[in-house]
């Protein structure tokens, strides 16, 4: 006797692994339903991706009408309006939660259901406490801030990435705790628009260090002040905060705000019930086919512990969609290949990655060689009157063939495509070297780094 159940495939959540993995069950034909307990769309609508570079966007303005480098067309910014920020925003944020959520669930005729989704058992939740069954579930409820073991941060305001871009007043001073890439775009967002910013802790501890080095001097030449320690303390004094260090350093500041990392968004699903398991850190374990140990559920995006980008979580919640729905023929087992998967910091300098760097290519055993170009030697650069960047490349040595590229510069970020296909079709560094680029393109910095490898000098045409 065949089991019935109310849809075929139920998502918890609804953002971009659960928008995938919706997308492609009705795309096979299958029944869905898409639970949400919250705001619809996830956090890169809301207050991910969306949120921040728009505000990030606006503050660079800013920050360049200050600092034109031609005295000839003289600029010139006033006082920040935080208040009417926020509220553009706000506007974004609600247009296209509608167009790329609600408009795209009903286009393809699935069902959002609000409420809060709790497992009873292995093949059945409860939305705010009416039994909701499925043949196979997918959870995609993403990851929240999470806060670090520090003495006095119970007893002290403070701001998260969240609540820092609700703010209508500007600080006159912040501290922002973590140096990854939330901490440092939280950092120059508020530097930009007229604070006075700390940053605490390593600047992006994982990136190649002549690329992290371009980064940090450039935080330190705008003026934020960076101390690349951790902090230990925190106490609240004369209506601001104090953070106290491990080397015994304390700073002040009006502000404080937390950005050390994520924490799985797995509160009330009840995934005992369930039979699904969570790593020491709280996030849901999955193989390599998005699926967790029970069978019959899995996971994908933020609340997995993967990388954290919502390309990737997009990627995985397809893959765990066509694995929850195996009883296809067409449907071969799916696995995110992450071969030269891109990532970008918009700081301005951007810091952007391709692949591997050459301490990963190391410990998964390759013999690499790299090279780094400086901006100076970038024609694009040179005419912006900005060479304040670098690119690094690393090759396996015994073929040639690209591992990984990482790079920080004014628009870093768009040559992060090209760098993706150049290392998922395995191209050579004479191969890039021997491929057109288009000159006084920022682009055209993969070939000149490349021609590194094989003695040509970083010329291109007249500069």
């Amino acid at each position: 006797m065949v089991a019935e159940y109310d849809f075929d495939l139920a998502v918890v959540g609804s953002g971009g692994a659960a928008m995938a993995a919706a997308i492609t069950a009705r795309q096979s034909g299958k029944t869905v339903v898409l639970i949400e307990r919250a705001v619809l769309g996830g956090t890169c609508v809301n207050v991910g991706c969306i949120p921040s570079k728009t505000l990030l966007a606006a503050a660079g303005k800013r920050h360049a009408a200050l600092n034109n480098p031609f005295p000839g067309a003289p600029t010139s910014a006033g006082t920040t309006d935080l208040q009417s920020l926020v509220t553009q925003k706000d506007e974004l944020i609600e247009h296209l939660r509608g167009a790329k959520y609600a408009d795209v669930a009903a286009a393809y005729g699935f069902e959002i259901r609000a409420g809060e989704a709790s497992f009873i058992d292995d093949e059945t939740v409860a939305v705010d406490g009416v039994p909701l069954s499925a043949r196979s579930f997918v959870i995609a409820t993403g990851a929240g801030t999470a806060l670090p073991e520090m003495a006095g941060l119970d007893e002290v305001e403070h701001l998260t990435s969240t609540s820092a871009m609700e703010q209508t007043s500007l600080p006159e001073s912040l501290i922002v705790i973590g140096g990854g890439y939330v901490g440092l775009e939280q950092a120059q967002l508020f530097a930009n628009l007229g604070s006075k910013v700390t940053i605490i802790g390593r600047i992006v501890p994982a990136a190649e260090p002549e690329i992290a080095s371009v980064l940090r001097a450039s935080f330190i030449d705008a003026g934020t002040t960076v101390v690349e320690e951790h902090a230990v303390s925190v106490s609240a004094v004369n209506g601001g905060v104090t953070v106290g260090t491990s080397s015994g350093v304390v700073l002040t500041a009006e502000k404080l705000l937390i950005a050390t990392g994520r924490t799985a968004r797995t509160d009330g699903l009840n995934l005992d019930a369930a039979g699904v398991a969570t790593d020491e850190r709280g996030f849901i374990t999955v193989d390599d086919r998005q699926r967790t140990s029970n069978p019959r559920v899995f996971a994908a995006g933020d609340v997995t512990g993967g990388p954290q980008y919502v390309y990737v979580a997009a990627a995985a919640g397809k893959a765990a969609a066509h694995n929850a729905l195996q009883d296809l023929p067409e449907n071969a087992p799916t696995q995110v290949d992450y071969t030269g998967l891109p990532a970008v910091i918009f700081t301005h300098p951007q810091l952007a990655t391709a692949g591997l760097t050459e301490a990963e290519a190391i410990a998964g055993g390759y013999q690499c060689e790299c090279r780094v170009l400086g901006f100076e030697d970038l024609p694009r650069a040179l005419v912006n009157h900005d060479t304040n960047g670098a690119i690094k490349m690393v090759a396996d040595a015994g073929t040639g063939r690209i591992l990984g590229l990482s790079a920080a510069g004014d628009g870093v970020g768009e040559i992060m495509l090209a760098a993706t296909y150049a290392i998922r079709a395995g191209m050579t560094t004479r191969q890039i070297t021997d491929t057109w680029a288009p000159y006084l393109t920022v682009s055209e910095s993969l070939r000149l780094v490349a021609g590194l490898f094989h003695n040509e000098m970083p010329t291109s045409c007249c500069a």
